[in-house]
């Protein structure tokens, strides 16, 4: 474990949550090998602060990731924690404007797995084969690519296109999803990374194929809204996900 002195009753007691589930995401997806060693990032709002958030640092690879070794940053670009501890401009300025702008959510998860770079280059765009992918239908936004974002004009455009979406497809790049908790964007994450594997498999058997007609695509995603009566996805299932995080390594929670 790096040498980074734990914030273990240094912050707030809902900072420290915080920090603890973004910890275990970032174990669990890099179990799951959804990122690209110390590139990509995620973040996530501190309730009692909601002009902070809490993101990955630069340098340090999603197995390495601990509570205490996030950095805290505000929507005014401000670096608020550990100054050795910096974060990627590119991931800075995007996760900060929607952070600044969509107060309705708490989680940005941003990654580039084969399979959704694959979709995201396709002309046709995501497809909708199989139910789980249902709960996405039109929830996906598009957002053109128009180089690496280093500007906070970037990071502007990107709001502009995920609008109130869930998830974002970044043309030549990659996937994007937002939650209302950490655990609704690691669901959905991992809903429309299985939804690009099922498209990317099923199109290259060169077979025909059944497509989800658009208006059973509608009424199935909303019997899956309207069963947890709205509330955020990933409720049930996240429990889960930090006792997983806890079996593969307990050291996320330093």
């Amino acid at each position: 474990m790096l040498n980074i002195p734990s914030l273990f009753g240094k912050v707030s007691k809902d900072e420290w949550l915080i920090r603890k589930h973004l910890a275990a995401a970032f174990r669990v997806a890099y179990y799951y090998g959804w990122n690209e060693t110390i590139n990509n990032h995620i973040s996530a709002r501190i309730p009692s602060a909601p002009d902070t958030f809490v993101m990955n640092p630069v340098g340090l690879g999603w197995d390495e990731i601990t509570a205490s070794s996030l950095v805290k940053a505000d929507i005014n670009y401000n670096i608020l924690s550990d100054p050795s501890l910096n974060l990627a401009k590119s991931g800075q300025n995007f996760h900060t404007e929607i952070q600044k702008q969509r107060r309705d959510i708490q989680c940005v998860f941003h990654i580039h797995p084969a399979s959704g770079v694959v979709v995201s280059a396709m002309t046709e765009g995501l497809k909708y084969f199989d139910q789980n992918a249902c709960a996405l239908y039109g929830k996906v936004g598009f957002h053109g690519f128009t180089g690496m974002p280093d500007s906070n004009n970037e990071g502007e455009q990107i709001v502009k296109d995920i609008k109130d979406n869930f998830a974002l497809i970044l043309a030549n790049h990659g996937l994007l999803t937002v939650g209302r908790t950490i655990g609704e964007a690691f669901t959905l994450m991992q809903r429309l990374i299985k939804a690009c594997d099922v498209q990317i498999k099923l199109l290259s058997t060169g077979v025909d194929h059944i497509e989800i007609p658009e208006d059973i695509a509608i009424s199935t995603a909303n019997q899956m809204w309207q069963r947890r009566k709205n509330k955020p996805f990933g409720n049930r299932t996240w429990p889960a996900i930090m006792r997983l995080a806890e079996r593969l390594d307990p050291s996320f929670k330093h």
